[in-house]
């Protein structure tokens, strides 16, 4: 909380303020967690101006507190979980794609990633750099807010694929505002899907660490804060031409369920059906 310091609040003059601080009390927070009649008798002031100053500062300074069966309902109105259409993945992500979220795909070349983002009725958009892509985003943001307040149709997913393409040239080397534009755009994502209720799903590559033994997502530790959800795309090895497009995702992060989680989905080699008993191929 916010230093005590005069003009904070309309009785917080300088004599308090110094009053306070021969006691140690110099923030809102100490001024909160202190006994306010012991320190009306040592610093001569008024109890009944203290609790008073107290309730003000606290007025200003604390969060506005919301009743949790209504912050529960407000969830329940503006969260949807999307199906990605394969079953094993839905089980994984528990049960699907949420709304405000921000869910990565990571995997190398040829693991799916973009397969596996692909969906019926969708808006493609090509953007070639940052600057675009957060005009984009931008523009998509205004559009979307008008679209809430009409009766057509919302966007509920957002796919940006990929994430790295757009970011990496940026890192490294003399490029110093890269790191600001990858988090500027990191905020963009995540403002989209909370105030919007929308899913963002990106794809992110691998990169090997720094000892050249280990393969890890790209753009580095700061973007790994950035998605809710992880999950890695891998290649079956030795899966033989009937087993092509079977890969293993593993769960690597999630705010619900257990990591380290595997299925098998199989992606097909013109869409993303799921050959499976829970969800059978579509005949033709």
């Amino acid at each position: 909380m916010g230093v005590l310091r005069v003009g904070l609040c309309p009785g917080l003059t300088e004599e308090t303020v110094q009053l306070l601080k021969g006691q140690r009390i110099k923030t809102v927070a100490d001024l909160a967690a202190a006994n306010l009649e012991e320190v009306a008798q040592k610093c001569g002031l008024s109890y009944k101006g203290l609790v008073a100053l107290r309730r003000v500062l606290l007025a200003q300074f604390s969060a506005f507190p919301l009743n949790g069966a209504d912050l529960y309902e407000e969830l329940k109105t503006s969260t949807a979980i999307l199906s990605t259409g394969i079953g094993s993945l839905d089980k994984l992500l528990d049960p699907g794609l949420y709304t405000g979220e921000v869910t990565e795909i990571v995997g190398g070349p040829g693991s799916g990633k973009t397969q596996a983002g692909a969906l019926q009725r969708i808006q493609v958009v090509h953007v070639f750099d940052i600057f675009q892509m957060l005009d984009l985003l931008q523009d998509l943001r205004g559009t979307m807010a008008q679209q809430a307040t009409s009766s057509s149709g919302t966007v509920k997913v957002v796919i940006v694929d990929s994430v790295t393409a757009v970011v990496a040239p940026l890192l490294g080397g003399q490029q110093r505002e890269g790191l600001a534009l990858m988090m500027q755009l990191a905020r963009e994502l995540k403002t989209l899907a909370r105030d919007l209720a929308v899913a963002v799903v990106v794809t992110n590559h691998l990169t090997r660490d720094r000892d050249g033994r280990r393969f890890k997502p790209a753009l580095g530790r700061s973007w790994s804060f950035v998605p809710s959800t992880r999950i890695l795309l891998d290649v079956i090895k030795g899966a033989g031409t009937l087993g092509r497009g079977q890969r293993t995702v593993c769960l690597t992060k999630s705010p619900r369920q257990p990591t380290g989680l595997q299925e098998v989905i199989d992606i097909g080699t013109l869409g993303t059906e799921e050959q499976s008993p829970e969800l059978p191929a579509k005949q033709t």
